[in-house]
């Protein structure tokens, strides 16, 4: 409420008829006010009240009240008695509704609340221009629908020249990244009343409860709780709100960190973007942050060098020309046995041994064995990188093609004896499982466990 604004009478209710009268005046810009006068002081034993319209109290507890008013001095006014005042007393009357009358509330201190004694800063003389005091007062805490209040002269020359009922609130506000809402103060002047929050759009709690506090002043203070911005949105306005990034940037986590623009070889057109996107032929590997370049496959290996001894050979290569921009370059040896006509090569069995292993190599040299003599084999030397799995395509790989040269026969497996006399045996054996080429010949060692026993010859069956 605040009467200053009032554009008619303001109508407010009065006792005795003979004391407080309302008046038509002007302010100190010249615009029509509404003020209430009484002096009646000649007379002794004044009692005059004045009471407000109801006033709604709309969930406040606690209310404040400014008065603006000037005092006669009663030194200043002859012949009269010795009570006259230069005070008034401001009351307040809870209600549920509007229901006061002309005769209740009763007018006297019972059942009305006092609130203060209102006195005057400065008052003025019959030849001074009118000083205008200004007062606030509190009250609380309110527990009805609505109040009213009462002015009550008990003997004063004065002007009430305006009453405004306003309350303190803490307004909206946002920090951390949390809005907090409109919160009226508490009951008592030094009360602390606890405001809920809520995360900005586009950010999310990091900290919890998000509350704050409203202090008697309408002040905010202890902020509890935080939020930060999501990921593909950076703060702004003062840390007020969390703006999409734009397009060619990105934010990959949340928290306070900017947009940045998007890593190497990637790229996106959407706005809030937390990553982008790799270009076509390049890729990220699983274990790659979002916010790391986006890299491709190897080319392969250069200038393979092959070296045969027999059924063994060794292979050297130099790094590709082009490691894909990654540091996790390995390679892979893969064998393959190729027969004389025109059928594909195979892979070779796992008889064949390739040290120091076949995948996964960070070494630029192997050594193959037990190959097959006289056999044609196809190495493929391929290079690797952790996003090689990414490619449908195959990786890149350079060939060694190699044909085994005559080696050793293995070992003959099972001799048997088929016969023997006094003097002769007759021996038997199958030829070796791999006799490396042609089997020119067979030779037998032979030592004598009893010195009496000669033979004179030894039959071969072959």
């Amino acid at each position: 409420m605040d009467s200053r604004w009032a554009t008619t009478e303001l109508a407010w209710t009065t006792f005795p008829e003979s004391g407080w009268e309302e008046v038509s005046g002007y302010d100190d810009s010249m615009s029509p006010i509404r003020t209430y006068q009484v002096c009646n002081v000649r007379q002794p034993n004044q009692n005059n009240w004045l009471r407000t319209d109801y006033v709604p109290r709309k969930g406040v507890l606690r209310v404040y009240v400014e008065l603006k008013f000037s005092v006669r001095d009663c030194a200043s006014i002859p012949n009269i008695p010795g009570s006259c005042k230069e005070t008034f007393n401001l009351f307040y009357y809870e209600s549920e509704g509007d229901v006061a009358t002309d005769s209740s509330p009763l007018w006297k201190e019972n059942p009305y609340v006092k609130v203060d004694t209102i006195a005057p800063d400065e008052s003025f003389s019959l030849l001074e221009a009118g000083r205008i005091n200004t007062k606030v007062r509190s009250f609380g805490p309110l527990s009805k629908a609505g109040f009213y209040l009462a002015f009550q002269d008990l003997g004063a020359c004065m002007s009430l020249i305006s009453v405004r009922v306003f309350f303190k609130k803490c307004s909206t506000t946002i920090a951390n990244f949390a809005v907090f809402p409109e919160t009226a103060t508490g009951a008592e002047a030094t009360s602390l009343v606890i405001a809920p929050g809520a995360c900005v759009a586009n950010a999310m709690e990091v900290s919890v409860p998000l509350k704050l506090y409203c202090n008697g002043d309408g002040e905010w203070m202890v902020p509890v709780g935080s939020c930060t911005c999501v990921a593909g949105y950076e703060p702004a306005g003062e840390n007020t709100q969390c703006q999409a990034c734009i397009p060619g940037t990105f934010k990959s986590k949340f928290g306070e960190g900017t947009c940045a623009p998007c890593p190497a070889n990637s790229r996106t057109s959407s706005r809030g973007a937390n990553i982008c996107p790799c270009l076509n032929g390049f890729y990220r590997a699983d274990s790659d942050p979002p916010d790391s370049s986006c890299t491709t496959i190897p080319l392969a290996p250069r200038n393979v060098i092959s070296s045969v001894n027999e059924t063994s050979l060794s292979l050297e290569w130099d790094e590709p020309m082009d490691t894909g921009g990654r540091g996790d370059l390995v390679y892979n040896v893969v064998c393959k046995k190729c027969l004389r006509d025109l059928s594909p090569c195979t892979r070779c069995d796992d008889n064949v041994d390739i040290a120091p292993r076949r995948l996964g190599m960070r070494q630029r040299k192997v050594v193959v064995r037990n190959l097959q003599a006289h056999t044609r084999y196809s190495f493929e030397v391929q290079a690797v990188n952790g996003v090689s799995g990414k490619n449908p395509s195959s990786p890149n790989y350079s060939t060694v093609n190699i044909t085994t040269n005559q080696a050793a026969p293995s070992a003959v497996p099972t001799v048997h004896l088929m016969r023997s006399t006094a003097d002769t045996l007759s021996l038997s054996w199958l030829p070796p499982e791999k006799p490396n080429g042609v089997i020119l010949d067979y030779e037998i060692k032979y030592q004598e466990r009893v010195k009496a026993l000669t033979l004179p010859h030894v039959t071969l069956n072959v």
